[in-house]
């Protein structure tokens, strides 16, 4: 049996994504985004594009897969709806002198036409749309017939899938959204890609985030990853300290270092599809 996912066609998705929008780019995320830089590699290895290949990065944030794809000679169109993170990918491709196109694009509403890519590609980006079928159908639309679609999603059971649920019962989230670690769900990719797209792969890996200790990683993610910056900001004192209590929590329960420094470990699905 599919997981189960909840769809309220009431869900005012153009005001979450204005929120998010904002949340996204408080902080600074692209200090975060950096240490993802692996996954993007190990993604553009496992898609094995041919030089040139026209490659479409979505919701690229600070441009981890952009890069990726790039030093591999791709033609790169690399997209967000924030405008401040493709700035910071763009300082990044200019500082090694890489030929990216930028372009500030919704994920729910792909500016280009359709079968316009060899591939299309995100890391840990896409999951986070609020209308997740139509951001799935989207990236469907605008690869080529035999183009692969890889992403690089958090499990519903890894680290950041629990980070967002423990975030969640202090600062509810938007009704009638699901939980962006659904894109880590094979059962759910099946249902929001099968019916157009073959699974080429789908692999467990796991990431890890390292930290100098328990405290060094939640100021950091506090100061510089916009969705716990905002809940945060939405609490007072109590509900700041019942939080933080919450989340150290998680991080004792995630460590997997073997020395005095910070290592948790969180599952994330690699996942290549072949657009039939």
């Amino acid at each position: 049996m599919g997981i189960q996912t909840s769809i309220n066609r009431t869900t005012d998705y153009a005001a979450i994504k204005a929120k998010q929008n904002v949340a996204w780019g408080s902080g600074d995320y692209s200090k975060v985004g950096v240490t993802l830089q692996i996954t993007g590699e190990e993604l553009a290895e496992a898609m094995d594009m041919k030089a040139d290949a026209k490659v479409l990065d979505v919701a690229a944030g600070n441009g981890n897969a952009t890069m990726a794809f790039a030093r591999r000679f791709c033609n790169v169109t690399s997209t967000d709806y924030v405008e401040a993170l493709l700035e910071a990918s763009s300082r990044r491709a200019e500082a090694e002198g890489l030929f990216v196109t930028y372009k500030v694009a919704d994920a729910e509403n792909l500016p280009f036409e359709e079968q316009s890519f060899d591939a299309v590609v995100s890391t840990f980006g896409v999951m986070f749309t609020p209308n997740q079928h139509q951001s799935a159908a989207e990236l469907q639309r605008v690869v080529k017939t035999g183009g692969k679609i890889g992403m690089a999603s958090w499990t519903p059971e890894s680290f950041v899938g629990q980070l967002f649920k423990t975030i969640g019962k202090h600062v509810p989230p938007p009704a009638g959204v699901n939980s962006p670690a659904v894109w880590g769900n094979g059962a759910w990719l099946e249902e929001a890609f099968g019916g157009t797209c073959e699974i080429l792969s789908f692999q467990r890996k796991n990431f890890m985030l390292r930290y100098r200790d328990a405290e060094h990683f939640l100021d950091y993610f506090r100061t510089f990853y916009g969705p716990m910056h905002k809940a945060f900001e939405a609490l007072d004192a109590n509900g700041q300290a019942a939080l933080r209590s919450d989340i150290l929590a998680l991080v004792e329960k995630f460590d997997v270092s073997t020395h005095e420094s910070l290592c948790i470990s969180s599952e994330y699905a690699e996942v290549i599809l072949e657009r039939l």
